[in-house]
């Protein structure tokens, strides 16, 4: 029998609190995943009155109600996909007699390709960088931690240009990831699942510069091995990350692109410019598909379409 709750106060789903923690113990995903799974399933529990009473017709209200309050096709298909992991799990288990999120389907998706940066804002992004961290070497004496925040944030941008990582890898990474040696560094990626990313001489400079250097000045008893960490020594968060490289991005006043996510979308598709072959971009950028991967191909056919147009004479 349900209690009534004080007013504020929000019982959680038994099984939402088991599915959670089958994605955590089972599956292995990220504390921010699992916390977007519960999210989306605690809302659908309210709108069912119990996940145990799911079914399709349930299902198809909950959607066409976040549908008509104006929620987007991306995010829409992310609740879609929330319900319909949780309805196969329970479905398994024995909690669903039958699996009812079986037979929703995603929205379409959009032809939006991700933005890009030309090879000429990505010199612009690291030379606004580097002038960034030399203006404030000339007043190094006077504000010694806004040198060295400058210093980090040329080294975090190197870095993520560099390999394509996440922000959220970026964030977590340590001192050891590093291997200065073979200029590689060890990301966890989605699902705990480790790979090897090169870099190149640029990032391995401003890392340098940011670890034996700048990173002293900023470090406090707490900071343990995070590679990049804050103005209060703590571990980087990735919405500090995020400022920084929208702020940079907004900076160059010539680009749409904004986020670090355009810094791992241009890293690819400079690579698959440059001739590197699919599944190494793939290994690099940690996707678990090729078909994942395969968009930056189509990124790089547009901008072979455009160049043809605007140089051909018989375009």
């Amino acid at each position: 029998m349900h209690m009534e709750q004080a007013p504020g106060q929000q019982d959680t789903d038994p099984l939402v609190e088991e599915f959670a923690a089958h994605l955590s113990d089972q599956r292995r995903l990220s504390a921010h995943t699992v916390r977007g799974y519960i999210s989306d399933l605690t809302q659908l529990s309210e709108h069912t009155g119990g996940l145990a009473r799911l079914s399709l017709a349930g299902l198809r209200t909950w959607l066409a109600d976040l549908h008509a309050a104006g929620l987007s096709r991306s995010t829409l298909n992310r609740k879609t996909a929330s319900a319909r992991a949780f309805s196969t799990w329970a479905h398994q288990r024995g909690y669903l007699s039958e699996d009812p999120a079986v037979r929703l389907k995603s929205a379409p998706r959009g032809s939006h390709l991700p933005d890009v940066l030309q090879s000429g804002h990505v010199e612009d992004l690291t030379n606004g960088a580097q002038q960034m961290r030399m203006a404030y070497e000339k007043i190094k004496d006077e504000d010694l931690p806004g040198w060295a925040v400058a210093v980090r944030d040329e080294a975090m941008i190197e870095l993520l240009y560099a390999t394509g990582i996440r922000v959220s890898e970026l964030a977590g990474l340590d001192r050891e990831a590093l291997d200065p040696a073979q200029r590689m560094v060890r990301v966890l990626g989605k699902g705990r699942k480790e790979r090897m990313v090169p870099y190149g001489a640029p990032a391995q400079e401003a890392l340098n510069r940011w670890i034996t250097e700048a990173r002293p000045v900023l470090e406090q008893p707490h900071s343990g091995e995070a590679l990049f960490i804050g103005q209060r020594g703590a571990r980087i968060n990735v919405r500090v990350v995020r400022k920084v490289i929208d702020e940079a991005l907004a900076g160059l006043g010539t680009t749409s692109a904004r986020g670090p996510h355009a810094l791992r979308h241009t890293a690819a598709t400079h690579l698959l410019d440059g001739g590197a072959d699919l599944r190494t971009v793939q290994e690099m950028l940690g996707h678990a598909s090729l078909a994942t991967t395969q968009i930056y191909t189509h990124v790089s056919v547009d901008r072979l379409t455009k160049a043809y147009a605007q140089a051909h004479p018989r375009a």
